[in-house]
């Protein structure tokens, strides 16, 4: 039947070997998905409508088979009253029942077998879809890692170790020319001190030393 064609030709062998291809592997797996959906209630539908016809044989069949055996009991009451004309006439329909019940019963089992092998297959179906919807999830764990690991590559690409190395240099050479120029600025303030500044700044330090020759005499052992 035309409704099974994906469960034929879109195994799963198939479908993974057309997903790895596919520039969109999520966008494919969803196309995918929604077309096994819509094979699968085609398929439901399909399989209702012979579950019906096999009902409805059923329902023949066991409605001859009924009539069989009443008119089985009805010859025999008429046998039983020397009714012969009676009796003929409820054998002749039991034969008549009879044939339609074993066409009945032929229909009926014909039809069952059909309704049984189309609900196997639709199990599959339903099996097959959510296999899909489980791999799907995988999918978009896996997809959306690579998507990351790509961007993460792509913006490693314009960070050189070198070019970084050499920036560092260029800084560390830079604040070495700072230091040096506060260093030479700071001799240049030494040297531009007035005779007077050093003389006073002598003192003070002699203060300094006689507090301290000072400090130490009074706490001399004697």
């Amino acid at each position: 039947m035309a409704i099974f064609k994906r469960l034929r030709d879109l195994t799963m062998s198939n479908i993974n070997s057309i997903i790895d291809k596919a520039e969109d592997p999520i966008k494919m797996t969803d196309q995918y998905i929604r077309d096994m959906t819509e094979d699968l209630e085609d398929a439901e539908k399909a399989v209702a409508a012979q579950i019906a016809i096999e009902k409805k044989f059923k329902q023949l069949f066991e409605e001859q088979q009924a009539l069989v055996e009443k008119r089985t009991q009805q010859a025999q009451t008429a046998a039983q009253a020397q009714n012969v004309d009676l009796a003929r006439r409820a054998l002749e329909e039991k034969k008549t029942a009879e044939q339609k019940m074993t066409e009945y019963k032929a229909s009926y089992d014909q039809n069952k077998a059909a309704a049984d092998n189309l609900r196997n297959k639709l199990e599959e179906m339903r099996k097959q879809l959510t296999e899909m919807k489980n791999k799907r999830e995988t999918l978009v764990a896996r997809y959306n890692a690579a998507k990351a690991q790509t961007e993460i590559n792509k913006a490693m690409q314009g960070f050189s170790t070198d070019s970084a190395s050499s920036g560092m240099k260029r800084m560390e050479e830079k604040m070495m020319a700072m230091e040096a120029q506060a260093e030479a600025s700071n001799e240049m303030s030494s040297k531009g001190k007035s005779l007077d500044d050093e003389f006073e700044n002598l003192g003070k330090d002699q203060a300094v030393e006689d507090e301290l020759a000072a400090l130490m005499k009074q706490y001399e052992k004697k």
